[in-house]
């Protein structure tokens, strides 16, 4: 395949940014075309990629992919604007501030069934999970029994970045719709589709109009049981996903970022002996030293444009469903419902 995409990317901070490295190792795309608030002019860059003040001008541009990297009130938006100019597109996570962004940008993607859209659940493509993901796929371990989800951070604000992440007109929500929404994703992952969600939310500490604690206990229709906990006052920053099945589990801990603060990404894979072992199984650790999980995402996202296949991860279904869960999360806190008119989604 020797076609070459011309791609424009909404959005030009850090995300846009770490976007672009990847876009352009890639052999089939060439950014075109970049947008962000922050330029003081439209201009030309040194390596003769275009640079705009608003995104409607990129999208005047030839352009065959977007990738939107924008702030959550705007992301479904221009997504739409995206698919209505006939353009592949690529939006990060979430797919919006709320589940009816979503449902309006799914009622439009049905209407350009030739057109792929895929979002950035960017955690499925780490070394560490998809492993996991064989494995309890194969059966090895027997069937999930429970899972348990941390993934925290210090504080809403991070790496001195804008602080749109505390404002809910911009953000939707807290850490859990910014961050915590790619453990609920795994937890769907590997649990399946829970039914029964009990939840306790919170912004006690750092005191802006959105979560800074959420912590949450859902269950299966087939008895599957998760508890999440996703935090902005976590001192250490700390990814871990547990996985208990049948005849052991398996722990992701850590995991591979842009800050380099959630330390090393380690998959403990454990083989249960209740007879035997005395609650000292065995375990076989895997370190992983390398984070292909941008590339990977990219080049499945082309591949799915090049040979007209389906998106599966990341897919606007997958959006939907995160999405659901995230509120149904919100809402079952009464007190966090009430304080936010949150709304009960099916």
């Amino acid at each position: 395949m020797n076609k070459i995409f011309k791609v424009g990317i909404a959005g030009y901070g850090v995300v846009g940014k770490r976007r672009r490295q990847f876009i352009d190792i890639h052999p089939n795309l060439k950014t075109i075309a970049v947008c962000d608030r922050v330029f003081d002019s439209d201009s030309v860059m040194e390596d003769g990629v275009r640079c705009y003040t608003d995104y409607h001008k990129l999208l005047n541009e030839d352009l065959d992919i977007l990738f939107v990297c924008m702030t959550n009130d705007i992301l479904p938006e221009v997504t739409i604007a995206g698919l209505k100019g006939n353009l592949h597109v690529f939006c990060e996570k979430p797919p919006g501030c709320t589940v009816d962004d979503i449902i309006r940008v799914r009622k439009i993607e049905r209407r350009f069934p030739k057109l792929k859209l895929m979002y950035g659940f960017n955690h499925r493509y780490h070394d560490s999970v998809k492993e996991a993901l064989s494995i309890i796929n194969s059966g090895e371990l027997g069937k999930v029994v429970n899972l348990r989800g941390v993934y925290g951070k210090a504080k809403l604000i991070t790496f001195n970045q804008d602080d749109w992440r505390t404002r809910r007109d911009k953000s939707g929500g807290g850490v859990l719709l910014d961050q915590g929404i790619h453990m609920v994703d795994l937890l769907r992952l590997f649990g399946g589709k829970y039914t029964k969600i009990h939840s306790f939310i919170s912004n006690n500490f750092w005191h802006y109009d959105v979560e800074d604690n959420a912590y949450a206990i859902m269950q299966t229709n087939s008895g599957v049981t998760a508890m999440l906990h996703s935090s902005a006052t976590s001192w250490r920053h700390t990814f871990r996903l547990e996985v208990t099945t049948e005849k052991g589990g398996i722990i992701l801990s850590g995991i591979l970022s842009g800050s380099k603060s959630y330390g090393a990404e380690t998959m403990t894979v454990i083989y249960a002996n209740p007879d035997g072992d005395n609650g000292n199984p065995k375990e076989v650790l895997t370190k992983y030293n390398n984070d292909p999980s941008w590339n990977s995402e990219i080049k499945k996202f082309v591949n799915c444009i090049v040979k007209d296949k389906v998106v599966d991860y990341g897919s606007s279904s997958d959006a939907l469903e995160t999405m659901k869960l995230v509120y149904k999360i919100y809402y079952s806190d009464s007190n966090w419902r009430d304080k936010y008119n949150i709304k009960s989604v099916d």
